[in-house]
């Protein structure tokens, strides 16, 4: 096979539905197994929100666009949000009776498991083979969440020759354990991670453009995403979630001396900065109470 024939008829892999038909429509179907995304977003952008409902979705059968399968979400900045997942698994088990008859609970399916460090996810990243394989379950596990990975690598390394060095060796070691385990298992990998803002003129990082945006936005700030050009080479498929305030009305003070304000709302947007299977495209999107909702605009 040819580069020629590969772009023009791409290989064939297993995705799981984000469980929103607009959201998969602007993925091709939603996220592709045998491969690692990232998604890129500044803190209550929705990243979190997507990996759980992915988590969720995850256990769907593939006549349904899920993997059939458990998943194994790891957390690295702050107590695992168990509350929303609850929340989010009740909506999930509504709409899918049928999966739970033996008074299964889809939160028995998420493995979750805290990470402080990046030398102690390299650790469990060595152990999870043997966790995946050996796991004797109704769902095997299939999708891997690391959430987030910039709070592991920003915290721990200075911005020194040294520790620069250190931490790019370091990341081409968790990428290749992660590219290994998802070859070896048809797993989906997730990986979230942040933004920082851009106070030079550069394009892209480093002066590099990756992708198909020239510049990315969010709530009206020029950013990047974190960790460099070289993280950047670790993940197959980058996705960028947005947001910006939106007025939406102007209230009336209703009185003498009362000033009039703004009645805002939350627009959030979902890019495809790159990926070998997909041009760019983009779609909005909200947070409900019942998970993440794609926009027909």
């Amino acid at each position: 096979m040819t580069p020629q024939n590969l772009l023009k008829s791409p290989l064939n892999t297993q995705k799981c539905t984000l469980g929103c038909p607009v959201l998969d429509r602007c993925l091709d179907g939603g996220i592709p197994c045998n491969s690692v995304t990232e998604l890129v977003a500044e803190s209550g952008s929705g990243k979190t929100q997507l990996c759980l409902q992915l988590s969720l979705m995850a256990q769907l059968p593939s006549s349904l666009g899920g993997l059939a399968s458990s998943s194994l979400y790891i957390h690295t900045e702050f107590p695992f949000p168990i509350r929303r997942l609850h929340q989010l698994s009740t909506s999930f088990q509504h709409l899918h009776p049928q999966l739970y008859v033996h008074g299964d609970n889809p939160c028995d399916y998420v493995f979750v498991r805290s990470v402080y460090s990046a030398d102690q996810l390299l650790d469990i990243m060595s152990k999870a083979e043997f966790f995946i394989a050996n796991l004797k379950t109704r769902l095997p596990v299939r999708l891997v969440v690391i959430d987030s990975i910039a709070a592991l690598f920003r915290s721990e390394f200075e911005n020194t020759p040294c520790d620069l060095k250190r931490r790019s060796s370091l990341f081409f070691k968790l990428s290749g354990k992660l590219k290994a385990l998802a070859l070896r298992f048809n797993l989906a990998v997730v990986v979230t991670n942040q933004v920082v803002d851009m106070v030079e003129p550069n394009q892209g990082v480093n002066g590099v453009r990756v992708g198909n945006l020239r510049c990315l936005y969010s709530s009206g700030r020029r950013v990047c995403p974190a960790l460099g050009l070289a993280w950047a080479n670790c993940v197959n498929s980058r996705l960028f979630l947005s947001r910006y305030e939106e007025v939406d009305r102007e209230e009336n003070g209703g009185g003498k001396g009362q000033r009039d304000f703004l009645c805002k709302r939350t627009m959030r947007q979902l890019h495809v900065v790159f990926a070998p299977h997909l041009p760019y495209s983009s779609c909005e999107f909200v947070v409900t109470r019942d998970g993440v909702l794609g926009v027909n605009i």
